[in-house]
């Protein structure tokens, strides 16, 4: 059923200033996101952690936030989404000092899991607030374009500022980069934002709470040990319990008169498309990306800033995408927007599948231009879509489902194409390694480029060279293939996206999307 829409207020001067106060966590999830992984080599010098723990510190943040996302949107609906913003500002901050004078490994975890709760209140919230506060569809765009916009430039920068840090300050320096963020935000929310809360809203559903966490954190912790270790029992028998209980949670969704997860919102049509086509296409350039940074760093050998600076021309092509983005759809329909912008990544994801172990630095640059400039608008418009198309007392938990569904699509497309990359990388290496590479060093190159890359320092230079540049191939000739199977789904996705969201109208025609 189409409907008319009736004529939506304009943003004034509070709101647009308002837009900059929800930039700063959306900025800062970007940058912590990214330099943790440069500090890992520094603090694991510092505090000595063993391999299990390492992983916990570096893991154990997306597994909060992923888990938490649905019940801090719901949770925004019901208190107030600027509240709920400035709690975990709060919180946020003070995990962050305490992550940054952790002594021990169990303390960091300890302040990582903080982060990560706290860290599920902020996007939510933000994204909520934003389309309360803009609700004329073009502004909103125009917000939605900045929002992203600001989200992308954090992960370029990130490793430029990473490694700035690191370079003059100890590896806490890194966590307490969120401290002046999040003073800014309590000093500004309160005048610039207003609140937005469901008056409606019963209690929180506790039973929901706990399903929800059984479903999300088994799920999340399955696909990443699927991404490290393959397929295993402890894999299979993690996502087999999520799915379980997910079963659990959906039915004692559809059953409570104030679920957690309203389920209606899945009956809108552009609702559903969008966050299939943001789950997929975040899931493959995400997975992407994370091999990307490992190429620049460990195949062509450039330090962490230097590797951070390579980086900005995406980001610049993701800025330009981003402002062009809500022009367009005053035009164009969503969907073709989206869908042309994909197909137009597509040659991005070619370039970086024939790029060799040389340091081709230029054509993969490029190529991973092209895909950043594709993907802005879908990112753009397809948040718009799950979160414009929820009402405004939901928008709460349309924001959390819109952020749960890139988690997952990251955390999958990080396991999917990292099972390509690992399963090229094994193969290769292990059929060229010369006969005589003992044992320890065969088990360690085998595991992965950076275990190749510290295993061969004892050896004399003319082996350790030919084992590293045999390493640096098998490993540029899985992200090769893994390159150009991403560029493969995303021309099919290109065209799901048009035949599942041509029924959206562009921005300037006065109309709301349909509920089919």
């Amino acid at each position: 059923m189409t409907t008319a829409t009736q004529v939506k207020p304009k943003a004034g001067p509070r709101e647009w200033l308002g837009l900059f106060v929800l930039t700063l966590p959306t900025i800062l999830l970007a940058l912590d996101a990214t330099v943790l992984n440069l500090a890992v080599p520094h603090l694991s010098a510092d505090l000595e952690p063993t391999g299990a723990e390492l992983l916990w510190i570096v893991d154990i943040y997306g597994f909060m936030i992923a888990g938490f996302l649905l019940t801090m949107g719901a949770l925004g609906d019901h208190v107030g989404r600027r509240r709920l913003l400035m709690i975990g500002a709060v919180g946020f901050g003070a995990a962050s000092v305490l992550a940054a004078l952790a002594t021990t490994p169990a303390a960091l975890i300890a302040a990582r899991a903080l982060l990560g709760v706290t860290g599920a209140t902020l996007m939510p919230s933000t994204l909520a607030l934003l389309t309360n506060m803009f609700k004329d569809p073009r502004q909103r765009g125009v917000a939605l374009s900045v929002w992203v916009t600001c989200f992308s430039v954090g992960t370029a920068v990130g490793p430029v500022l990473g490694g700035m840090l690191l370079a003059w300050f100890e590896w806490g320096s890194v966590f307490l980069l969120a401290v002046p963020v999040m003073v800014l935000l309590l000093v500004t929310a309160p005048l610039l934002l207003p609140e937005f809360k469901d008056a409606d809203a019963g209690r929180i559903d506790l039973a929901s709470v706990v399903l929800s966490l059984g479903t999300v954190l088994p799920v999340i912790y399955g696909i990443k040990r699927l991404a490290e270790h393959g397929v295993d029992a402890a894999a299979a028998g993690a996502i087999l319990l999520g799915l379980a209980v997910g079963m659990l949670f959906v039915m004692r969704q559809r059953r409570s008169t104030d679920p957690l997860l309203d389920l209606r919102l899945f009956a809108n049509r552009a609702f559903s498309a969008s966050l299939l086509v943001l789950l997929l296409g975040l899931g493959l350039m995400g997975g992407l990306y994370l091999f990307i940074t490992q190429y620049l760093q460990s195949v062509a050998g450039l330090p962490a800033f230097r590797a951070g600076l390579w980086l900005l021309p995406a980001a610049a092509a993701l800025i330009v995408a981003s402002s062009l983005t809500p022009v367009l759809v005053r035009r164009i329909r969503p969907a073709y927007v989206i869908g042309g912008a994909l197909l137009l990544s597509v040659p991005g994801y070619f370039m970086i599948a024939v790029v060799d172990s040389g340091g081709e630095l230029p054509m993969l640059v490029t190529g991973f231009v092209l895909i950043y400039a594709g993907i802005s608008p879908m990112m753009v418009l397809g948040t718009d879509l799950v979160v414009g198309s929820a009402p405004p007392e939901r928008a709460g938990s349309a924001a959390a489902v819109s952020e749960s569904g890139m988690e997952f699509g990251i955390a999958m497309g990080v396991a999917a194409l990292g099972s390509v990359v690992t399963s090229v990388y094994r193969s290769e290496l292990g059929d060229t390694l010369p006969p005589n590479t003992s044992e320890a060093t065969r088990d360690a190159s085998l595991d992965t480029l950076a275990g190749a890359e510290t295993a061969v320092g004892a050896l004399p230079d003319p082996m350790r060279l030919e084992v590293l540049e045999l390493a640096r191939e098998a490993f540029t000739n899985g992200m090769n293939l893994a390159a150009g199977i991403a560029g493969s789904i995303v021309a099919v996705l290109a065209i799901v996206a048009i035949v599942l969201l041509r029924h959206v109208p562009t921005s300037g025609a006065g109309e709301s999307t349909d509920t089919e």
